[in-house]
C-alpha cells in the first residue's frame, strides 16, 4: 500500500494535516523534515513552519523528496521550500497575511477541480514567493500573494500559500481530497481498520510481557483499557491512582468500568507535595514525577514486574509539550509527556500518541463502549491542580470540584454536553466583596469555561444561552462555600489555551 507522508517543519498544525487526510480515509504518517523518502511513499505533504526558508538554520528536506516523481503538496512554508530549492525566489512580504483572505482561482488544474472561482482561505505567513521556479505556473492568487497556489505537472508538485487543513479555509477538505485523488492513494483508514492496526502494534511490541495501565476515568485511558483487554488478554494490570485532584465520583466510575482495578489512595501524598506551589509548570512536573513514583512502588510488589507502562496520551498533549517530530515550539508541559522523569522503571506504551480525541472516540464506538464513556469531556492529566490558580489546598479543591460538578450537571440538563468540547470551572485566587443575606462576604471567584472545538488544537468560546449561565452562577454562589462571584471566560484558543494553566 502506498502511504501519504507529512514532513514536519515545526508547525503546530502538522498533525492536523495528517488528521484531515485520515478523516478522508487516507492513511498518513508524520516524518521529521530531514527524513529520507520512504520506498512506499505514494504522496508527500510539506508542512508549515515558524521559520523562513532563507534563514541560515532553516529546516529543509532532502532534495530526493522533490525529485523522485512522488506527488508533492507544499503548504505555506512547504510552498516556499519548493520554490527555494527548485530555483525560485522567496522574500519577506511587505504586507503580511494573517487571517482570512479571498482566493481567486486562475486554473482549477486538479487541485481546485469542482470548486468556486473565489472563496475564503486562511493565511498565516510573513514571506511570499516573488519568482516561480522553472516550469511552475500559478493556479490561484490573493491580494497579498500573487502565487497563492502553484503547480508543475511534470514534477507532479503543488504548492499553496494558505492552510487548507484548518476549518477556517472554505473547501479546504476538498482541496486535500483532490490532491489525494491526483496521487492515486487508496482509502483504507477507517475506525475498524485503526482498531485492528493498534491491536497488531500492541501485540507486536508487548509480546508476552505484562502491562501496567494508568486508568484515569477519562475517555482515552478507558478506551485503551478495553483495547488492551482485547489485544493482550490477561496481561494488563489496571491501576487507578486517586490523587485527590480528580472530578467528583471518578473513583466509583472507574470501579464500575473495571471491577478488577487496583485503587491506590494517594491524595494526602499529592497534596503534601504540592503545598505552597503556585507555578503551573512546577505543579505539572511535581504531579508527573510523583505519579510515576507511585506506579513504580506499586509495580515493585508485582511478580513478574510489568515491562510496560501504558498511557492514553494523545497528540495534542505531545505537540504542546515537546517537539516530537519537527522543530515545533513548546506550549506547556503535560504531566504524562514532558513532566515524566528521564529515567523510568518502565517502557512507555502509548498507542494513541498520534491520534486525536475524535479518533479515539471513534475507536471506542467500534469496540462497543457505552456512549456515556465515549462522550465524556477531556480532563487534564494533572487534574484539578491546573484548574486552581495559585496554591492547592483541601478546601480549594473541594470548592472547585463542587463548582465543576454543577457546571457539568447544568450543561447536561440544557442538552448541550455532547455539543460542546469542554465545560468546567476554574478557581481564581481573587477575593471579591459580596452580599449574601444581610451580611458582607469576601469570597473567591469561579470562572466558567465552555468551549467548542473539533480536535483541541484550536477552540472558540461557546455562545451558550444566558439563562444557562444564570443557573450555573446561582447554583455556584448558593451552594459552593467561599465563592461569591462567577465569571464567564470568552477567550478563544489561540490566543489562550483551553485550560487556564
Amino acid at each position: 500500500m502506498r502511504k501519504l507522508y507529512v514532513y514536519d517543519f515545526g508547525s503546530q498544525y502538522t498533525q492536523l494535516i495528517a488528521r484531515r487526510f485520515r478523516e478522508l480515509g487516507y492513511y498518513s504518517e508524520i516524518l521529521p523534515f530531514d527524513s529520507p523518502l520512504p520506498e512506499d511513499a505514494g504522496a508527500v505533504v510539506l508542512s508549515g513552519s515558524p521559520y523562513s526558508v532563507y534563514e541560515e538554520n532553516a529546516p529543509l528536506p532532502r532534495r530526493e523528496v522533490l525529485t523522485k516523481g512522488v506527488p508533492v503538496l507544499g503548504i505555506c512554508y512547504g510552498l516556499q521550500v519548493i520554490t527555494h530549492l527548485l530555483g525560485g525566489k522567496v522574500a519577506p512580504s511587505q504586507r503580511k497575511e494573517y487571517g482570512p483572505a479571498e482566493l481567486e482561482v486562475l486554473d482549477e488544474d486538479h487541485l481546485f477541480k469542482g470548486l468556486p472561482e473565489r472563496f475564503r482561505v486562511w493565511m498565516s505567513h510573513g514571506d511570499r514567493v516573488e519568482e516561480l521556479p522553472e516550469e511552475f505556473y500559478p493556479l490561484a492568487r490573493t491580494e497579498g500573494s500573487p502565487y497563492a497556489a502553484i503547480f508543475n505537472p511534470d514534477r507532479r508538485t503543488f504548492g499553496v500559500q494558505f492552510h487548507p487543513e484548518v476549518v477556517h479555509t472554505e473547501y479546504g477538505t476538498d482541496i486535500l481530497w483532490n490532491f489525494a485523488k491526483f496521487a492515486g492513494l487508496e482509502r483504507t483508514w477507517t475506525p475498524r481498520n485503526i482498531v485492528e492496526h493498534l491491536k497488531e502494534e500492541i501485540r507486536r511490541r508487548v509480546g508476552k510481557d505484562r502491562v501496567l495501565l494508568a486508568l484515569s476515568g477519562g475517555v482515552d485511558s478507558t478506551v485503551l483499557g478495553y483495547l488492551l483487554k482485547e489485544a493482550v488478554p490477561g496481561q494488563t494490570v489496571f491501576v487507578f491512582v486517586d490523587t485527590g485532584l480528580l472530578r467528583w465520583g471518578e473513583k466509583e466510575r472507574v470501579r464500575r468500568l473495571f471491577p478488577e482495578v487496583n485503587v491506590i489512595e494517594a491524595g494526602d501524598r499529592f497534596l503534601s507535595a504540592l503545598k505552597g506551589v503556585t507555578h503551573p509548570e512546577e505543579k505539572r512536573k511535581i504531579i508527573g514525577h510523583l505519579f510515576v513514583e507511585v506506579f513504580e512502588e506499586f509495580a515493585s510488589g508485582l511478580d513478574p514486574k510489568p515491562r510496560f507502562l501504558a498511557q492514553g496520551t494523545l497528540y495534542p498533549d505531545v505537540i504542546e509539550s515537546v517537539s516530537v517530530v519537527g522543530p515545533s515550539a513548546t506550549i506547556k508541559t503535560h504531566h504524562n509527556v514532558g513532566g515524566l522523569p528521564e529515567r523510568l522503571g518502565f517502557e512507555l506504551l502509548e498507542p494513541f500518541r498520534f491520534l486525536f480525541k475524535d479518533e479515539v472516540r471513534a475507536i471506542g464506538r467500534v469496540m462497543g463502549l457505552p456512549e456515556e464513556v465515549i462522550s465524556r469531556h477531556p480532563f487534564p492529566g494533572p487534574g484539578l491542580a491546573v484548574r486552581i490558580i495559585g496554591e492547592i489546598t483541601r478546601d480549594r479543591l473541594e470548592r472547585v470540584r463542587h463548582a465543576d460538578r454543577i457546571v457539568e450537571e447544568e450543561v447536561r440538563a440544557a442538552g448541550l454536553y455532547e455539543k460542546v468540547w469542554q465545560a468546567f470551572a476554574v478557581l481564581v485566587p481573587v477575593r471579591t466583596v459580596g452580599v449574601q443575606g444581610d451580611f458582607r462576604t469576601e469570597g473567591e471567584v469561579i470562572a466558567v469555561r465552555i468551549v467548542e472545538s473539533l480536535d483541541g488544537m484550536t477552540a472558540d468560546w461557546s455562545r451558550v444561552p444566558h439563562d444557562l449561565l444564570a443557573r450555573i452562577s446561582e447554583r455556584i454562589t448558593g451552594e459552593v462555600r467561599g465563592v461569591n462571584r462567577v465569571v464567564y471566560d470568552i477567550t478563544s484558543k489561540p490566543p489562550g489555551t483551553i485550560e487556564w494553566e
